[in-house]
This record gives C-alpha cells, structure tokens and sequence, in this order.
C-alpha cells in the first residue's frame, strides 16, 4: 500500500496536475473519483463563523465572500459542515467568562437561526448520526456544532449541559493560550503553563462531557492536557483540526506518541487543511513571497492590507469597501503574484493527504477523518473554499483508497466516535 501512495504521488509531482475539477486527469479516473465522491457523506468537522453573515439580509443561503456557505457547499459537494461556536482567550476573571459566554449565546443563536428561519429547506441541524444520515437521504446540506474552547463556561460546568442542549456535539478545553480549565497548545513557546495539563475543574470537565454524550476535542489544549484526558475520559477523543507533527513540527499537530494513544482510545483525528499545520516551510516562503508582492502594490496605492484581527473590527460598510479595494489590487498584482507562485508554490492538496497517508499507515484507516478549518485561517490550493471539496476525494482516489475507505475517511470514522459517545451517555444515566 505504502509503495502505491508513493508511485501515484510520484506520478502527481511529475505531471504538475492542476488542482480543479478535472484539469489533466485521465477521465476514467475522475469518473470513478466523482461517483465516490457522490455516493458518500462529505464531513468537515471545523468551520469558524463569524455572526455578522448570519442575518436576514446576509446569510450562507448566499455565495458570500467566505470559504464555506450553502452554495459553495452544493457546488463542492460538502454534505457536513460544524459550525464552531469559538472564543478568544480573555483574562480569568467573571468579566471575561461573561464577555465570552454571551458571544457564545449569540452565535450558537444564528446558527439556529439558519437552519430554522432562513434556509429550513436548505439544511438543517443535526444532533446524533441517524440525524446525519437522515438529512442528507433528504437531500439538504447538514449543520452541525462544535465549541472551540470552553472558556466562555466560566467556573460553572452545568453550562456545559446548556451548550450540549443548544445542540453541541464536541468541545475543545482551551485554545490560543491557557483557559481555566487546561493549558493550551502556545505555553510549548515559552514553556510557561498554567495547570500542567488539566486543571481540576477541566478534569470535572471532561467526566461532564462523557456523561452528557459531547465529544471532547482535543486538538488545541497542551499535550499533558492530551495525556490528561486520554487517562479519564471513558469514551473516545477527537482531534476536530489537527494533522501530524511527524510531517510538520507545529504545536497544533499530534505526535507519534499522540496519534498511538487516540488508537488505542478508539478516538479520530481530523486531519487539517491549515497551511501553517501541513507545511510550515513551504507555506512561510509562499506568504513571504505573495505578501511581498502585495504590499508593494498596496503601498502605490497608498492602501493598508490589514491582518485577521484588525479586519473582524470593520463593519460591513467597511469591509466590503475593504474588500473591493484589496481585489482591485489582487487584480492589478496578479501576474507578478502569479510569478512569485512559480517559484515559491503554496501547500496544495497533494501536501495535506500526505498528513492523511502518514496518519492511515500509523494507526490505520478507522481513526482518521477531514477538515479545513475555513474561515479560520484554513485553505490550500486545490481545497481553498467548500466549493473544491471534490479534490480531495480525487486525491484520494489517485493514491489507491477505496471506497469504503474515502467513506471512513470523509465522515463514518467521525459517526462512529460520536455514537460511542451517545452510547456511554445512555448507558450511564
């Protein structure tokens, strides 16, 4: 197996395949490849939102300028998104737990929103995997709920059961720096923790969620928070955006060590389509070269490209003015971004399912699963946004997986974990 991945992959490099929906490749292969991809359930298990798309004039029934919405999801074939609830990491005190639980109140309120008022013939949200498997019979698109970091819980865990009734499915303890209930992936900087892994309240955490039936994600908290929960949770984790550390030595991937421990847990781990996460040198030299290249136009036209953080503080007049200023200078940059692309590529399809091989001949093909991470920092060339989707499942086709393996991989790996989960809940009532 490990022989053919590496013959078709070594076919891929040599025929400089152009990531899209059937640019030189054989026609038989992406008959096949379509057929898969149409015949399986598509789950992305991490897609931030941000809830200014989310109102009557502005939702994902649209083709808004985001990586993930209903038509994008309908032109890629993605059946499963997660929305993920998620909270920045704000200061330990009630002021921030405040701060933090009502964003989390809102945005899982637009979510509802969405499936129930503006596109209840569009998609719908989903609680268990006979929901999943239902809906998509339907032929709707299916959303479902993740909360990024259980900050905005504060210091009481029965709003653990209040998310979990808001339809909820995982939870992750910590992210970009150290909550009060575990230290995060970033202290490995510096090495300054907060709790050495879990603190007492996150161990609390973690026995709530099993007993609800919420997946604990695992994918941003510290290893010893890893090692932590793999010790007492009774029922399995997932890695909701992680891919391997083996192939990329970033914090926010998993370790051999990692990755053996969730096997024997009987946990998933989500593969990410995060550059930063799949290729951390290849991806600095692309940013390097593009951002070059786009701020040099961008200082003729005496224009500021702003970061992340400093665009989610426009409103929309704002960003749309923004946002059509910056295109225009895309535009006018394009030939000499498409130059400096030649000679520092970006990290494309092809370098995100090598973090898939890895993790498959590691652990095997039951504890793997996808993700992208879209609109949060996540997209490559080929998967940039929901609607390229199929190039993933032809990626996969192209290296030798079959069927029933690209279906393990895309979403029954993620169900089974979930109903694991549900059936330790209903079991321990």
């Amino acid at each position: 197996m490990k022989l053919k991945y590496a013959l078709i992959f070594f076919l891929f490099l040599i025929s400089n395949v152009i990531f899209s929906q059937g640019n030189n490749v054989d026609p038989n292969l992406l008959a096949k490849a379509k057929k898969i991809h149409n015949s399986v359930i598509t789950i992305d298990t991490h897609d931030d939102i941000n809830i200014k798309n989310f109102t009557k004039k502005k939702n994902y029934t649209q083709d808004l300028n985001t990586q993930v919405n209903i038509p994008k999801m309908k032109k890629g074939g993605l059946d499963v998104s997660w929305f993920v609830v998620y909270s920045h990491q704000g200061e330990l005190n009630e002021s921030g737990y405040k701060k933090a639980y009502d964003k989390a109140i809102r945005s899982f309120k637009v979510i509802h929103k969405l499936c129930e008022v503006y596109a209840p013939d569009e998609i719908e949200l989903a609680l268990t995997s006979t929901d999943v498997k239902r809906i998509h019979a339907s032929g709707k698109k299916v959303a479902m709920i993740g909360v990024e970091n259980g900050y905005p819980i504060g210091m009481d865990l029965k709003k653990i059961k209040e998310f979990y009734n808001l339809g909820a499915r995982y939870m992750s303890l910590a992210h970009q720096g150290h909550s009060q209930l575990s230290d995060s992936n970033t202290g490995e900087k510096e090495n300054v923790w907060l709790h050495n892994g879990l603190s007492d309240l996150g161990k609390k955490a973690v026995k709530e969620m099993n007993r609800l039936g919420m997946m604990i994600d695992i994918s941003h908290p510290s290893k010893q928070a890893f090692l932590d929960m793999i010790k007492l949770s009774k029922t399995p984790l997932v890695a909701s955006h992680s891919s391997a550390r083996a192939l990329c030595d970033h914090s926010r991937d998993l370790d051999d060590e990692q990755l053996l421990l969730l096997k024997k847990n009987g946990g998933v781990v989500q593969a990410v389509a995060f550059a930063g996460y799949v290729n951390i040198e290849k991806n600095n030299a692309h940013r390097g070269a593009q951002s070059k290249v786009l701020n040099d136009a961008a200082s003729k036209n005496h224009f500021q490209i702003l970061g992340w953080t400093e665009r989610q503080k426009l409103n929309d007049t704002e960003l749309d003015v923004y946002n059509k200023k910056l295109g225009q200078i895309k535009k006018e940059a394009s030939p000499l971004l498409k130059k400096a692309a030649i000679k520092f590529p970006p990290v494309d399809v092809a370098d995100f399912v090598d973090h898939i091989d890895y993790i498959v001949n590691l652990i095997g093909i039951n504890h793997v699963g996808i993700s992208s991470d879209f609109d949060g920092g996540g997209g490559i060339k080929g998967w940039n946004d929901a609607s390229e989707t199929f190039n993933v499942t032809l990626e996969l086709v192209k290296r030798g997986y079959t069927k029933n393996e690209i279906a393990k991989l895309w979403g029954l790996n993620l169900l089974r974990v979930l109903d694991d989960v549900q059936k330790y809940a209903k079991s321990n009532k």
